[in-house]
């Protein structure tokens, strides 16, 4: 999967800015996924509200944006960083799972992709796990929430796709 650019949406000024953005066609989508890939999500902090027809969940996202070759960050003490986003789906009609016990509210996902296609959204998570939403049309929001934090763990993945 591509890396997100090298600078943020906002510009050169904007790598203290918070992420905030949206998908709604595929393309679109393809530009979240890579913001949002390596992210990683208790179980817990995850919920369909299906009177509003809406599946969010909050995810500590390793911020590809500002290493995007996956090198450390020239002059921080600390060479990465992850940041609190919030990640919204609407129009869902109906949330599906694979591989995830939805019981254990203590379980913490990898994310690694997010794909749309044929009216669903599948999240793709390390271990085969995958959650499916069925959505009337795409629409989802992306907005990182609260200050980031360092960290000295970057992700990475071996040639066959795993983390």
């Amino acid at each position: 999967m591509a890396r997100p650019p090298a600078i943020t949406p906002f510009g050169d000024q904007g790598r203290d800015r918070p992420l905030r953005v949206r998908a709604e066609d595929s393309e679109d989508l393809m530009v979240v996924a890579a913001f949002l890939q390596d992210a990683v999500i208790p179980v817990s902090e995850m919920s369909y509200e299906a009177d509003d027809a809406r599946f969010v969940l909050v995810a500590g996202r390793f911020r590809w944006e500002i290493a995007p070759d996956g090198k450390p960050v020239e002059g921080q003490e600390t060479p990465f960083e992850r940041v609190h986003t919030g990640i919204r789906f609407e129009s869902v009609r109906g949330v599906r799972t694979k591989g995830i016990d939805r019981g254990d509210r203590s379980q913490i996902l990898n994310l690694l992709s997010v794909a749309f296609s044929d009216g669903t959204v599948d999240l793709v998570f390390a271990g085969e796990s995958t959650i499916r939403l069925d959505v009337d049309n795409l629409s989802c929001h992306v907005e990182d929430l609260g200050t980031p934090w360092p960290t000295v763990f970057r992700p990475s993945h071996d040639e066959d796709g795993a983390t």
